[in-house]
């Protein structure tokens, strides 16, 4: 349904506002197509994952002239009732960021037959939702094989958000990748327990700095402000953000960025609407495709060289054409063995 009745909008004005969103009294133009988006409980301002959705959603509307609505969820109990509110509105998309919303998208999505929707980071078998997750793997392989190339102290660490699966992806490749380099490199290994705790990220980036290590690889989304505030005062250390190019943030103190291109993906299913063909099923996007990688090392790109720029660019392609296959569990980090790159 590309036209929603303005009077539906009024009718859900107050709802809008009881979520946290900014309303527009105006509704979309006739014919207009209509993005509405979900946030996660980290919301819009995370510098991380939610904001990287949020550029791809600002981009179609310069781009394809879309009409968009953005809800922030600031609970768990939150995602259902912001999803049933969009879908009552008839979007033409509804986006759904983050694994978290997995089930109660499923739920949505069936009592919404004729409704589009997309999903994040996770699968939702339903015919009318594209699911869209990344090979978060290979950036992080990149990510751990430049933090073992720049450690002095061949000690570096992974501080996670959530022990999931998802997160075991970056785990793995992180530590693999370091291994890639040096299989002596220590590499420690901490979890949040929460995707927007700020403050116990930088409780435990100080902690993993203070037991020795010099490079935090920090994908914990909001929380990863926390382990960039910890940075701040290290003199010899270094922080590597995660989701969004998060450089810029403390310029020179975070080495790169594991970069996942949510923005691309949240604008490639909106034109492929618009287009007339809405995509279905399960995309997986990583190295390959160009919607996973690390960033230009704007800030940091004298600091590391170029011969480990160079040995980075090696195994960049080597995982672009199948001679390294990061792995993406515990399992296949264990089993990991390294791989002559010349």
């Amino acid at each position: 349904m590309r036209t929603i009745a303005r009077t539906a909008f009024v009718a859900v004005a107050a709802t809008f506002l009881l979520s946290g969103c900014a309303w527009h009294h105006r509704g979309p133009r006739p014919g207009q197509l209509t993005l509405g988006m979900v946030t996660d409980v980290g919301g819009l301002g995370d510098h991380s994952f939610n904001d990287s959705a949020y550029r791809g959603l600002l981009h179609s509307r310069a781009v394809l002239g879309a009409y968009i609505q953005v809800l922030q969820s600031r609970s768990a109990a939150d995602y259902q009732p912001n999803l049933s509110v969009l879908s009552n509105l008839h979007f033409d998309m509804i986006y759904a960021i983050g694994f978290l919303m997995s089930r109660d998208l499923d739920e949505v999505a069936q009592a919404n037959p004729t409704q589009h929707y997309a999903i994040i980071d996770a699968v939702v078998d339903e015919p009318n939702v594209v699911s869209v997750t990344f090979k978060e793997e290979d950036g992080s392989f990149l990510a751990g094989a430049l933090a073992a190339m720049m450690s002095r102290t061949h000690h570096i660490a992974f501080l996670g958000g959530q022990d999931i699966p998802l997160l075991e992806k970056f785990e793995a490749g992180f530590v693999t990748g370091a291994h890639e380099i040096s299989p002596s490199t220590r590499v420690d290994v901490k979890y949040v327990g929460s995707f927007d705790d700020v403050a116990a990220g930088k409780e435990l980036t100080d902690l993993l700095f203070d037991d020795g290590a010099d490079i935090v690889y920090a994908a914990a989304g909001k929380a990863t402000l926390g382990a960039i505030d910890a940075v701040r005062t290290r003199a010899h250390d270094y922080v590597i953000g995660v989701d969004s190019d998060q450089d810029g943030l403390l310029p020179g103190k975070i080495l790169t960025s594991m970069v996942k291109k949510v923005n691309v993906a949240v604008f490639d299913v909106a034109r492929a609407f618009q287009e007339g063909h809405p995509l279905h099923g399960h995309l997986v996007l990583g190295l390959k495709q160009h919607a996973i990688g690390l960033t230009d090392f704007r800030y940091t790109k004298k600091a590391i060289g170029p011969a480990r720029l160079a040995r980075l660019k090696a195994i960049e392609r080597a995982i672009e054409d199948g001679r390294i296959v990061p792995p993406n569990t515990r399992a296949g980090e264990a089993t990991f063995r390294p791989v002559p790159i010349p």
